[in-house]
């Protein structure tokens, strides 16, 4: 169990919290750099003053997050299930900001604690449309070649999940300060032109999934532009490694 500063207030642990923060990701959306984070942190501070270690901050994460995808799994499309399944999935994002947080205001990080992150993260861009595969073909909701959306999507997700992580361990294996830190220069016009790729917004486009046209319609741009980011990645991050090779 964490022990509090004497007589720290909410407030103290918040704004302790705002400077323990690592620096935002060049290239991260909008919804995850200026929503997602400041959740994140308000989430933190609460786990941090109740003696939560990092884990068990990932575990709160896992279940949200799993509740959202085996909701989909096994109930039909319908407006309230869309929302339910988008605020499961939305809070599981938010504890998935949390618990690093939390780990470098605790000083408690961990190799195990990342590797544990990176797991259920894992799982989860794979499990999430997979799951939507499923509920699709047992209610009958869409036709067949829509049903090869979610296949499409489960791929180029992780793909685009397992090249960043790799990419990012592999600078850090050669000591190369990673490209992925701001300076306070960077153009909020990135993060907006990137949001298609956030797994914020993926969370978002279920508030319609009672409209199943509508819905599978935006569900497969988000997938395509997804598509197309990783299309355009990919080389940059295999030039990048030749180079500090």
């Amino acid at each position: 169990m964490t022990t509090l500063a004497p007589r720290e207030t909410y407030r103290q642990t918040l704004a302790r919290l705002a400077g323990a923060q690592k620096g935002a990701a060049r290239s991260a959306p909008a919804y995850s750099r200026f929503v997602n984070r400041r959740l994140g942190r308000v989430l933190a501070a609460w786990a941090y003053r109740v003696g939560l270690s990092p884990n068990a901050v990932t575990g709160i994460s896992a279940c949200f997050t799993f509740a959202g995808v085996v909701a989909l799994a096994v109930l039909p499309p319908a407006w309230g299930v869309g929302v339910a399944v988008a605020l499961l999935l939305a809070l599981g994002y938010a504890w998935d900001s949390a618990d690093g947080q939390v780990a470098r205001l605790t000083g408690r990080g961990s190799p195990a604690g990342e590797w544990l992150d990176h797991v259920v993260d894992a799982v989860k861009v794979v499990s999430l449309p997979l799951a939507l595969l499923v509920g699709w073909y047992r209610s009958g909701a869409v036709e067949g070649l829509w049903l090869l959306v979610p296949l499409v999507n489960a791929v180029v997700s992780s793909v685009l999940f397992f090249g960043m992580i790799l990419t990012e361990q592999l600078r850090r294996a050669r000591g190369v300060t990673s490209r992925a830190q701001v300076t306070g220069r960077m153009p909020w016009l990135r993060s907006v032109l990137v949001l298609p790729t956030d797994y914020g917004v993926l969370c978002l486009t279920f508030l319609l999934y009672g409209a199943t046209a509508v819905f599978a319609a935006v569900y497969a741009v988000v997938t395509a532009l997804t598509l197309v980011f990783v299309l355009l990645a990919l080389p940059r991050w295999f030039r990048e490694m030749q180079a500090d090779a």
